[in-house]
C-alpha cells in the first residue's frame, strides 16, 4: 500500500507540477510579464513550492534496495515537515482560496491535482510507510521556518513585483491589521498541524510495534 501511493503521488504531483508550468508561463507571459518574471511568479506560490518537496520525498525513496537518491529529502524530519505543509496546502485552498476563484478547464484540473489529490495522498503515504516514530518536538522549531520564510518572501516581494500570490496576503489592499492576523491565523493552524505530526507519528510507531517503547 505504501509503495502504491509513493508511486501514485510522485507521478500525479510530477504531472500536476509540470501541466501547471506548461499552463500558467504563457498565461502569465500574455498577462504582460516576462518569461523569467513568469517563471518567478509560478514559484512564488507556497503550493508549487510544497508540491515539489513532496515530489522530491518521494523521488529519494524511490531505490528499492533502501538507498536516499536524495539524502536531504529522505530524512524522518523532512517527510514529516512535507506532510505537515501539504496538508496546510489542502486546508487553507478548500477553506479559504476555493471560494476566492473559479478556475476554469486545465486550470481547474491542476488545481485540484495540487491542492486535494497530491496532499491526501502524501498525507496517507506518510501514515502508512513514512511516519515511523523518529520526529521529536524539537523538530516543530524546524518545520515553523518554511512557512516563516515563505511569509517574509511574499511580503518583501510585494511592493517589488505589485502583486502577491495570495488575496489575504495583500497588504495595500486589506492594510497591515489584516494581513497580519491572516498569517497569525494561518501560522497558529500550522502549528497544530506540526503538534498532530509528532502525536500520529509516535502513535503510528506504536501501532506498528505493539509492545516496544520508542
Amino acid at each position: 500500500m505504501g509503495r502504491f501511493l509513493q508511486i501514485a503521488g510522485l507521478v500525479i504531483g510530477l504531472a500536476g507540477l509540470v501541466l501547471q508550468a506548461c499552463i500558467t508561463i504563457p498565461a502569465s507571459m500574455e498577462a504582460g510579464r516576462s518569461f523569467l518574471g513568469s517563471i518567478i511568479f509560478l514559484f512564488s506560490f507556497f503550493t508549487i513550492l510544497t508540491n515539489i518537496g513532496a515530489v522530491l520525498v518521494h523521488t529519494s525513496l524511490l531505490s528499492p534496495s533502501g538507498y536516499a537518491w536524495l539524502p536531504a529529502f529522505a530524512g524522518p524530519r523532512m517527510r514529516a515537515g512535507v506532510a505537515v505543509s501539504i496538508a496546510l496546502v489542502f486546508i487553507v485552498y478548500a477553506t479559504v482560496l476555493a471560494q476566492l476563484w473559479q478556475p476554469q478547464g486545465l486550470f481547474l484540473f491542476c488545481d485540484v491535482l495540487l491542492h486535494y489529490v497530491t496532499p491526501v495522498l502524501f498525507v496517507l503515504w506518510w501514515l502508512v510507510a513514512g511516519a515511523d516514530g523518529r520526529t521529536r518536538w524539537s523538530d516543530i522549531s524546524w518545520w515553523m521556518t518554511y512557512p516563516i520564510a515563505y511569509l517574509a518572501y511574499a511580503l518583501a516581494r510585494a511592493p517589488i513585483a505589485g502583486e502577491v500570490p495570495y488575496p489575504f496576503l495583500d497588504v495595500a489592499k486589506n492594510g497591515a491589521a489584516s494581513v497580519a492576523l491572516a498569517a497569525l491565523v494561518v501560522t497558529g493552524v500550522f502549528l497544530v498541524l506540526c503538534i498532530l505530526a509528532v502525536l500520529a507519528d509516535k502513535g503510528v510507531s506504536r501501532l506498528r510495534a505493539p509492545g516496544v517503547r520508542r
